[in-house]
């Protein structure tokens, strides 16, 4: 329901240049425009879409007539939920109908110009690099950044602490599961690794005279002579990795 003519994305920036334009369209009408947004969507007129457009403007319209249309379309009806709920309610809801609408037309595109696998995930990761309509609405925004900032301060630290338990003198320690004997004061992190400790190779139980080895990436314990490692030979590695996790790094 576009009044004005807009060159039709071919390429993926083009396509990703698009995206961008409605989005932010769609993101005025349901942030700093929201009244005249609200207004427009009167509950008593026929069924209404919320269209975002390229120029990074939005309009409230009826749906095309055309059958079936140029493009894909909006939710529809988006008018009559408005006196239902809570607007907040309601603005979040069409805030994730129109991030669905969003992706419909972006990966239109990609399908109709004949995009291939690589072309579809590159568009998909630029877009997935910006927040959904969702969250700007919403004020998630933010979120999951801190999330991932906590996981990863959480990484970093069990990370550092298995680093310094590599390190001598407690590079023996780190290359044999800690017997249930010893003292139980230690880390919780120490404990969960003394429960049902078996060789990621063979599969066998932890034997307190066998000498092991665990990886740094995947955190599973190994048998020495299963994976070819002495004591001798870990003494000098300050990360070790099984081969699993050496031939997926090899490959990336």
């Amino acid at each position: 329901m576009e009044g004005t003519p807009h060159p039709i994305p071919r390429t993926v920036e083009e396509v990703f240049n698009d995206f961008k334009g409605r989005r932010a369209g769609l993101i005025k009408a349901l942030t700093a425009e929201v009244d005249k947004f609200y207004q427009q969507c009167d509950p008593e007129k026929e069924n209404l879409c919320l269209y975002g457009l390229p120029n990074e403007t939005w309009e409230v319209n009826l749906p095309v007539e055309e059958v079936p249309p140029e493009l894909p379309e909006p939710a529809l009806g988006i008018n009559f939920a408005r006196d239902g709920m809570q607007e907040k309610d309601w603005l979040s809801l069409v805030a994730v109908h129109s991030d669905s609408w969003l992706l419909a037309v972006a990966f239109y595109f990609g399908a109709r110009f004949g995009f291939g696998k690589n072309e579809r995930k590159r568009l998909f990761q630029m877009i997935n690099d910006l927040p959904t309509i969702f969250e700007v609405v919403t004020g998630n925004v933010k979120q999951p950044k801190e999330q991932s900032a906590n996981h990863n301060s959480s990484g970093k630290s069990k990370s550092s602490a298995k680093s310094r338990q590599s390190e001598p003198p407690n590079k023996m320690v780190k290359m044999s599961p800690p017997s249930k004997d010893e003292d139980e004061s230690g880390e919780e992190d120490e404990e969960d690794d003394e429960q049902g400790a078996t060789c990621g190779a063979c599969g066998d139980s932890y034997g307190a005279d066998e000498f092991w080895i665990c990886c740094d990436i995947c955190e599973r314990w190994f048998h020495g002579k299963c994976v070819k490692i002495t004591p001798a030979k870990a003494e000098h590695i300050k990360q070790y990795k099984c081969p699993s996790c050496s031939s997926k790094r090899a490959r990336v």
